[in-house]
């Protein structure tokens, strides 16, 4: 999955945070230890926010303006579908054999009687979406993850997840189409169809007490349950605690 559902999904979670515990809640220590590069994540952070704010959401909301919602929902449902290859790869290499089945299935299912993936048939038979990527399973195999990252446009991550992330991108079909713009393409449609998604969650984070801790925890929190599952062990979980603390 690439690096902006992984955004929708770190919004939401976020946003869940904030409707828990409010936006007047102060962060924890500047200093994290997770977070050793802060001054620089927290550059690359304001011009996200930047870029977000002043190009992303206008260019959303006219797209958002311009296109039904049926036609973004197909959009929407043939890029999930491209991008099952690599979950498919990431089962085996976790050794998820029951969901590689179900996988596969799925995205015979949604290519044929979906017509490319543009409706989605498999999800009401009993074949629900999974979001395996190649930075999952670097942590399935024990690799950590480093220090937290924020990447110039494509926003949170780590070093693990970053590296997962490029490797995402020479898994998707479409990098191995000969025309540049065929490549190029279908990755700006993906992202505009998702910006046009995020607004809502993203104006919440915006408004938060302090948007760049709240979505280190998103990020944090989010990986970790991808990779450990449910935990006391949760760093981000400690994080949250103190976020509700300070927030009494």
């Amino acid at each position: 999955m690439d690096s902006r559902h992984k955004a929708l999904r770190l919004l939401a979670l976020a946003t869940f945070s904030l409707s828990l515990f409010g936006c007047a809640a102060v962060p924890r220590a500047e200093r994290d230890p997770r977070d050793p590069w802060q001054r620089v994540n927290r550059t690359t952070f304001k011009f996200d926010m930047g870029f977000e704010k002043h190009i992303a959401a206008p260019v959303a909301t006219g797209y958002e303006d311009a296109v039904p919602h049926v036609v973004r929902l197909g959009i929407s449902n043939f890029f999930d579908n491209l991008s099952y290859p690599a979950v498919i790869v990431n089962d085996l290499l976790q050794g998820q054999f029951k969901w590689f089945l179900k996988d596969t299935c799925r995205l015979v299912v949604n290519s044929t009687l979906g017509i490319g993936g543009l409706f989605n048939p498999a999800s009401q038979i009993g074949l629900p979406p999974d979001d395996r990527d190649f930075g999952q399973t670097f942590g399935k195999w024990g690799i950590p993850p480093g220090p937290y990252l924020v990447l110039p446009i494509l926003g949170p991550s780590d070093v693990r997840d970053a590296v997962g992330q490029a490797i995402d991108v020479f898994a998707s079909p479409t990098h191995y189409t000969p025309n540049t713009l065929i490549w190029y393409t279908p990755d700006a449609v993906d992202t505009l169809n998702d910006d046009a998604r995020l607004q809502p969650m993203l104006h919440l984070v915006m408004h938060a007490y302090n948007p760049y801790a709240f979505m280190r925890h998103a990020y944090l929190s989010q990986r970790h349950y991808m990779v450990h599952g449910p935990s006391r062990g949760n760093p981000a979980a400690e994080e949250l605690k103190e976020l509700q603390g300070a927030g009494k």
